[in-house]
């Protein structure tokens, strides 16, 4: 059996939101795996599916750059250790100065940029070293997202953590601002159900699938019921079924009709997502859980 390490637990507590115990458990019974203890507890105790913001495990920034005539648009991620060096103005400028050129360049991908040269005369790489000199932490060029596009473009940063890019058509500015954060408040994974990936859904229907079976219900009235919760979750997932934010009353694809607009496409960027990050309390964390439970017993 796999050994079950103390970060594994807290992983797995970050993608469910479920207790230490019953996530040592489940990783010890699917052996260590953890998208497999993951659906062990998505099936037994109903935890949903993993949300990108509880995701966000590192610090750094987003920075964006659209053209004036909407048309061009990019966004870079660029990590640093603290978050206080993410509030750095230099750290800032320097995200921005990155999606800007993605944009005069018209670069493709994130080993174009970090091999660029900037308009000071610069390259990206010298200045992000003379970045790590001068703040003292490790930085680094994470990603980066280029949209050219017939219609427009229109970007939403919340703080600098979270950099909404959006191509729409129709409708006003207003409404690209709406739709901005909009997505950076309800983090739909694609605009339409069309667009969710065969195996996700494949994996969300097992799991519907186990948890309907555990009802002990006829077969017809479990396939209804999985049928039930897959159109919920696409709606739940998609930009198009999302409630608006504005409006719960009304989803996007409906205040979209109401506009005479669509969505041609969008891109989010959640500072950190996906990066683990190391936790020196973690051990502290747990005793005073384990404390916590021996009082409880006692009272």
């Amino acid at each position: 059996m796999a050994d079950i390490t103390a970060s594994m637990v807290k992983e797995l507590r970050e993608l469910t939101g479920l207790g230490m115990m019953e996530c040592k458990k489940a990783l010890s019974e699917a052996r260590g795996d953890m998208k497999a203890a993951e659906d062990l507890l998505r099936i037994k105790g109903g935890a949903k599916a993993t949300k990108a913001a509880g995701r966000i495990a590192a610090e750094g920034v987003v920075g964006a750059y659209i053209t004036a005539d909407g048309k061009c648009g990019a966004m870079v991620e660029v990590n640093c250790e603290t978050d206080f060096v993410a509030k750095n103005e230099d750290l800032i400028n320097f995200a921005r100065d990155l999606a800007k050129l993605v944009v005069s360049k018209n670069l493709p991908d994130k080993e174009a940029l970090v091999s660029s040269e900037l308009p000071s005369g610069g390259s990206v790489e010298a200045v992000r070293k003379a970045l790590v000199m001068k703040l003292g932490e490790n930085i680094a060029v994470r990603r980066c997202v280029h949209h050219v596009t017939e219609g427009r473009l229109v970007s939403y940063l919340h703080g600098t953590r979270i950099g909404v890019l959006v191509d729409y058509s129709g409708g006003d500015e207003m409404l690209g601002k709406d739709l901005a954060m909009h997505i950076a408040a309800s983090k739909p994974i694609c605009v339409s159900k069309e667009q969710v990936s065969a195996d996700l859904l494949e994996r969300e229907r097992q799991i519907f699938m186990a948890q309907a079976a555990e009802s002990g219900k006829p077969a017809n009235i479990v396939e209804k019921m999985v049928m039930g919760r897959v159109a919920k979750y696409l709606a739940e997932v998609t930009l198009l079924g999302q409630p608006f934010v504005k409006n719960p009353d009304q989803t996007i694809e409906k205040l979209l009709a109401e506009k005479s607009a669509e969505v041609n496409d969008f891109s989010m960027f959640v500072v950190g997502e996906g990066i683990e990050k190391k936790s020196e309390d973690f051990a502290a964390e747990v005793k005073a859980q384990l404390d916590q439970a021996k009082e409880n017993k006692t009272q």
